[in-house]
């Protein structure tokens, strides 16, 4: 949606190269009352890292991408410009028995990642990037470098999931590297509706977030065209139901025939490897390649798309799944997924006011709603953004109340936005505040006012001050 001429463009594109100098932007940004917009690489939903309609200048931190790991104390700094593809490879590098829990895109930037949170594949196992952080280096509204001691722990609570741009533009994060066994196993079972796919992902949605820890099972929807035996062509929902395991293949079997023989798991549909080769294997590389496509911040594919987020508290009945692939038949729904991500494990342990992120306890589940398409044009788009507008209208009996909650690294303008111009109250932002922070809206309501009072950190959707 970005890449039209009516798209507003920065009046300086800034490419820091040490901590001084992100310095020296912040403070002449502020002397001269222009907007600044953070980009660690490109993955930002509704464009707010590289889009304003007031004037404004991109940090581009991508020579911000220094990694330091040390494997003696099982910690790393990470500049904010690396991506967790380059993380996971210089933790490879040093280790094979250390990783880390972030998500499977590798080209995402760690600067808004750990900001928000962070989902995956470990996340049962360790929970999210952002619990597992230990220190930080920012820059303040003034221009001071700080870290966890001279910020104090209520910034340090705050930028630990309370979203990117918004308290400081962190320069580095340290991190605690968690241990990975030897070899983990992997597997990717496919069915389709004529397979009992209702059956299955209502199974799946009780016994999933009960599962021991080690395992991880997430299902990935959408539609396919197939042949039926006479070869006429057909449409079908499909499910991947696509699993990590810590641990071999021998443990995992019989964990899977207790508790959900349904699937009908067997031995050769397994596959063990090591823990980066699990990384490469849930990025789509080949598992035998060479670790050097997890450098890459070149994303594979570029497509306009709309997403949105919802969590799940009850198990969703067979007739509400079986309305869902009503909307996965119309004609926008041709590129479009849902992507379920279970819960449980250690996400349930973590109180909701660790950190700035609440969704724990009480999740069975996490939906990702996406809708792809190629065409250009502002007909085409809202076409298929109407399609998710109206299948998220459709999933609100069954997903959270009060509020309906949201990811805040799936940001989504539609719930809820700050002025572009001018004043945003608190009862404003509130809307789409309570959404990704809950009960921990307010705190950082208050953060935000005291260590940015004139909200000069601001976007869309960042926490508002008080005395803004």
């Amino acid at each position: 949606m970005y890449n039209t001429t009516e798209t507003p463009k920065p009046l300086v594109i800034v490419t820091p190269v040490s901590e001084s100098e992100v310095q020296k932007v912040i403070l002449c940004a502020k002397k001269t009352a222009m907007h600044v917009r953070v980009r660690s690489a490109g993955h930002d939903y509704e464009g707010l890292s590289y889009v304003s309609e007031v004037p404004f200048v991109i940090v581009d931190l991508i020579n911000l991408r220094t990694i330091n790991v040390n494997v003696n104390d099982k910690s790393a700094w990470v500049e904010a410009g690396s991506t967790i593809g380059e993380l996971y490879y210089r933790i490879a590098e040093k280790s094979k028995t250390l990783g880390f829990p972030a998500g499977v895109c590798p080209t995402v930037g760690v600067g808004g990642h750990f900001s928000g949170g962070g989902y995956g594949t470990m996340m049962r196992k360790y929970g999210l990037s952002a619990d597992n952080i230990v220190d930080a280096r920012l820059v303040d509204a003034t221009g001071r470098i700080l870290d966890r001691v001279s910020m104090g722990e209520d910034l340090f609570w705050a930028i630990r999931g309370g979203g990117g741009n918004t308290f400081g533009l962190v320069l580095s994060w340290k991190i605690k590297l968690l241990d990975v066994p030897e070899k983990v196993t992997v597997f990717t079972l496919d069915k389709t509706l004529e397979q009992n796919l209702t059956k299955l992902i209502h199974k799946w949605q009780n016994v999933a977030p009960r599962f021991h820890e080690d395992l991880f099972i997430r299902i990935i929807i959408r539609r396919v065209d197939s042949s039926d035996q006479g070869g006429n062509n057909k449409q079908t929902i499909v499910a991947s139901f696509n699993s990590l395991f810590f641990g071999g293949i021998d443990r995992l079997l019989p964990i899977m025939q207790e508790n959900f023989p349904e699937l009908g798991l067997r031995r050769e549909d397994c596959i063990e490897m090591s823990w980066i080769e699990s990384i490469m294997y849930f990025a789509g590389f080949p598992i035998d390649g060479s670790l050097d496509v997890l450098l890459s911040r070149v994303q594979p594919t570029t497509r306009y798309f709309k997403a949105k987020s919802d969590y799940v508290y009850q198990p969703i009945p067979e007739g509400g799944l079986e309305g869902i692939w009503r909307f996965f038949f119309e004609d926008e729904a041709q590129s479009s997924y849902m992507i379920l991500t279970p819960y449980g494990g250690r996400m349930d342990e973590i109180l909701p006011s660790d950190i700035p992120f609440p969704h724990r306890a009480g999740n069975l589940y996490k939906i990702q709603h996406l809708v792809y398409w190629d065409k250009e044009g502002e007909e085409v788009a809202e076409r298929h953004i109407s399609w998710i507008r109206r299948l998220y209208s459709y999933m609100a009996p069954f997903v959270s109340m009060f509020p309906r909650a949201a990811y805040v690294n799936y940001r989504d303008l539609d719930i809820g936005m700050n002025n572009k111009k001018g004043y945003t109250s608190y009862m404003q932002a509130k809307a789409w505040g309570m959404k990704y922070f809950k009960n921990n809206f307010d705190r950082l309501v208050h953060v935000k006012t005291k260590v940015d009072p004139s909200n000069f950190f601001w976007n869309e959707q960042s926490i508002p001050s008080l005395t803004s």
